[in-house]
């Protein structure tokens, strides 16, 4: 029985210690450094792309903030925030892709593109401005229509990894 006991003891007082450590900025599981930032403002990204379905901003922008929200311990704020994220999606394009012996395609290919300012009021040097694109293929026997909402989603959810990662990943 006092085996037992201590590896609850051992167990319990490593949970608080990585606890400790995490809520403290010290150390963060998702590689995040912060600094001493306590907030971000993530702004509402603008739709400049000719194609793009009018609910991909909003859904966009809500990965974004989610994405920032869920990994780091800042608070989302709408303005005077330490960590500062804006942006618009400047590119929306599907084109054939496996093009097969009788010059038909086998899979289309959705490019979403992204252009996002950063600015870190702490660090300046930190701070950038650039574009992210991603894509995902699909089979060309079916409609982007149908598959649309999914692969934005997929997208979307890399896109906003790439965006975290240039940001407050230092790896």
């Amino acid at each position: 029985m006092t085996v037992l006991i201590k590896r609850i003891f051992i167990f319990s007082l490593f949970a608080v210690l990585l606890t400790t450590l995490n809520s403290c900025g010290i150390y963060s599981f998702t590689g995040a450094d912060t600094g001493n930032a306590e907030t971000i403002s993530i702004d509402y990204f603008q739709n400049y792309a000719p194609l793009a379905q009018p609910t991909l901003s909003q859904n966009f922008t809500e990965t974004l903030r989610d994405k920032f929200i869920a990994q780091t311990n800042l608070n989302l704020v709408e303005r005077n925030a330490d960590l500062r994220i804006t942006g618009s999606v400047t590119g929306y394009d599907t084109r054939p892709v496996a093009i097969q012996g009788n010059e038909t395609a086998a899979l289309n290919r959705l490019t979403i593109t992204i252009n996002v300012t950063y600015t870190n009021t702490l660090e300046q040097e930190k701070s950038f401005e650039k574009s992210f694109s991603r894509f995902a293929d699909f089979e060309s026997s079916v409609s982007l229509s149908s598959v649309q909402d999914q692969l934005e989603e997929e997208i979307g959810d890399q896109l906003a990894q790439d965006i975290f990662n240039e940001s407050v990943i230092n790896w």
